[in-house]
């Protein structure tokens, strides 16, 4: 495929066109050994990178336009989600913005632009937590919602040593190792950095859970922006999908939306100044994931993409029961009826986040703690549980398709094909089509990958837990729930009841 050159336009939200050619610079992605050239042509790339840009034309599209783009209180014309909401009706709009956005990957692609954006638009709001370095959070906003930029973000570290202080790693671990008049040197790994091939800069951090120590993990505690060029960085992605899949036929999904997940290693690689956010400052470095609201509104962009996700797999499991003539069956229709249940509670928490809101940075409103903190552990429950429902019911029946198109185009068994794999409701064509979809949902690579992924999309699955007991507390709910308890045992002792309406009866 021939690379093209458009033209990108400064002080508007790109175009597809505009975002396929930002993406045509210096960056570093290797994959099976060697460096990808261009990430708009390669075959590992090209087609979830088309994927992405149809994002981009939505934005300019008079269908969509109205829905996804509003303007912030300074003038900027952007993606509502990134603007910073300052009512239940800026999250409302964003909410949707959001949606209508994730129904155009059928809600398969978790870390498109908005993702990134609940972290962004806390910095257009007030940076000052990040003072000395509000400056460049002030810049990055600009830019960010100017532009619609793509941020990926890694928090994590490598799986190595971690119950050690990060300066016991540092072989490992990203640090600061040298400081200029221009600005840090930074070296070491981390992760998971989704779908940053196609992305524009990546966002580094410290998650909450990084035994940082005062007076030792100072070269440790940094929260920067890097642009994908930055020269030192480096991108180690997985396997491609999209590169191995055959065909659309055979691989519906994974043909193009995969979200290649990759290792960003940083080698004396240079941040400048106006992209640090957090330098040396261990306590700062550690309270950003909480303190800058960026949990309470990744969950209402997460959330909503997963209500999308679980509307389309309802859709899937009904057409797969009809396709097998099962879906008259007790048994099958209870099965998705507790599927369209689990779709129905997450949409349900959807409209909680909303609706039910605290006090943000800079005066804006955020989904409550509590909400962020309850779709934290019941989305990471949702898909195992609805896999498992498709295993169950379908049986063997993903894995009896044909092996390709041919088998049905072929003059010596296309007639068999189509007298045997037929489906209760439909011809061959349509059964095998199906199927062939319901596989790459929940048994290719590529939908292992997404059930691993649903998993642990909020991190650790201990510490989801521990940290709503936390809030629980920190908010005064634990001790409202033991103070119900303790008026319920005063009301009775050894003599009997004390407290009206049952004493002295």
């Amino acid at each position: 495929m021939a690379t093209t050159t458009t033209e990108v336009r400064s002080g508007q939200l790109y175009t597809g066109d505009e975002y396929l050619a930002s993406l045509r610079d210096a960056r570093q992605v290797y994959l099976d050994g060697e460096r990808v050239e261009d990430v708009t042509t390669h075959p590992a790339f090209a087609t979830s990178a088309r994927t992405i840009a149809g994002l981009y034309d939505a934005l300019h599209d008079p269908q969509h336009r109205d829905t996804l783009v509003g303007e912030d209180r300074n003038g900027i014309v952007t993606h509502e989600f990134f603007k910073p909401a300052y009512s239940v009706e800026d999250l409302r709009r964003g909410a949707k913005a959001v949606e209508l956005w994730s129904r155009m990957s059928y809600g398969w692609m978790g870390r498109t632009p908005d993702y990134k954006a609940a972290f962004m638009a806390t910095l257009g709001a007030d940076p000052s937590f990040y003072a000395p370095f509000e400056a460049s959070g002030e810049k990055w906003y600009r830019d960010y919602a100017t532009k619609g930029l793509f941020l990926n973000h890694v928090l994590i570290n490598p799986p190595i040593d971690r119950g050690k202080a990060v300066h016991e790693v540092a072989d490992v671990y990203v640090h600061k190792v040298g400081e200029t008049d221009e600005g840090i040197i930074v070296s070491g790994a981390k992760m998971l950095a989704t779908g940053s091939a196609l992305t524009h800069a990546t966002f580094v951090a410290q998650n909450a859970q990084a035994v940082m120590e005062k007076g030792r993990s100072e070269d440790y505690a940094l929260v920067f922006i890097a642009p994908m060029d930055t020269p030192g960085k480096k991108l180690l992605c997985r396997t491609s999908y999209e590169k191995a899949s055959t065909s659309p036929w055979n691989y519906p999904l994974s043909s193009r939306f995969d979200e290649n997940d990759a290792v960003v290693i940083f080698d004396n690689a240079l941040i400048p100044w106006e992209n640090v956010l957090v330098c040396g400052d261990v306590e700062r470095a550690q309270s950003f994931f909480q303190a800058s609201g960026f949990v309470n509104r990744y969950t209402l962009q997460s959330t909503t993409r997963l209500g999308v996700k679980l509307d389309f797999m309802c859709g899937l499991l009904a057409k797969g029961l009809e396709a097998n003539g099962t879906d008259g069956f007790r048994g099958p229709q209870t099965m998705l009826g507790e599927v369209v249940a689990w779709r129905t509670m997450i949409w349900a928490i959807v409209t909680a986040l909303i609706n039910e809101t605290q006090e943000g940075p800079g005066g804006t409103v955020m989904p409550s703690q509590e909400n962020a903190a309850i779709a934290r552990i019941f989305g990471t429950m949702a898909w195992p549980k609805i896999k498992q429902t498709f295993l169950q019911i379908l049986g063997g029946s993903p894995l009896v398709v044909p092996s390709g198109p041919g088998d049905l185009t072929s003059e010596e068994i296309g007639p068999l094909v189509e007298r045997f794999y037929r489906g209760s409701t439909g011809d061959a064509h349509d059964r095998v089509k199906l199927f062939k979809l319901i596989w790459d949902a929940i048994g290719s690579e590529f939908g292992g990958r997404h059930e691993l992924y649903e998993m642990n999309y909020c991190g650790n699955h201990e510490q989801v837990r521990l940290d709503m007991l936390s809030w629980a507390g920190r908010d005064g709910l634990m001790a409202k729930f033991t103070g119900m308890v303790e008026d319920c045992m005063s009301d009775y002792d050894l003599d009997g009841f004390t407290a009206a309406p049952w004493a002295n009866a």
